[in-house]
């Protein structure tokens, strides 16, 4: 199933999913935790967020042992890989997108460092 563009328009819609989607593309993969600590979210409310852009095809998800980590799928059009990277390169100093990234760099007990 090919990604068609109002549904990646639709799922990037709301704010904390586009905050989620820069912070994983900038990140690499995070665990459902570490996006909690940086978005302030409740875990719940942040796996709402995922499980669309999951669904929407942005993200791929694996668990280890407890914890489900996700990141940006590697499968994606290279029209939808091109306007994430211009978005990040457009927001990437400014807040929050800034301040989400900080504000995970001081969770201390984030995965494969500890247990979160």
């Amino acid at each position: 199933m090919a990604l068609q563009a109002d549904d990646f328009y639709s799922a990037l819609s709301h704010h904390m999913r586009l905050r989620a989607l820069v912070l994983l593309e900038q990140e690499g993969e995070l665990c459902v935790c570490e996006l909690t600590h940086a978005l302030a979210l409740a875990q719940p409310v942040i796996s709402r967020h995922l499980a669309q852009l999951k669904e929407a095809g942005l993200l791929l998800s694996r668990r280890q042992g407890l914890w489900v980590y996700y990141r940006v799928s590697d499968k994606l059009p290279e029209w939808i890989t091109q306007v994430i990277q211009t978005t990040i390169a457009g927001v990437s100093g400014t807040s929050p997108y800034q301040d989400d990234r900080e504000v995970l760099h001081t969770m201390s007990d984030r995965p494969n460092q500890t247990c979160c």
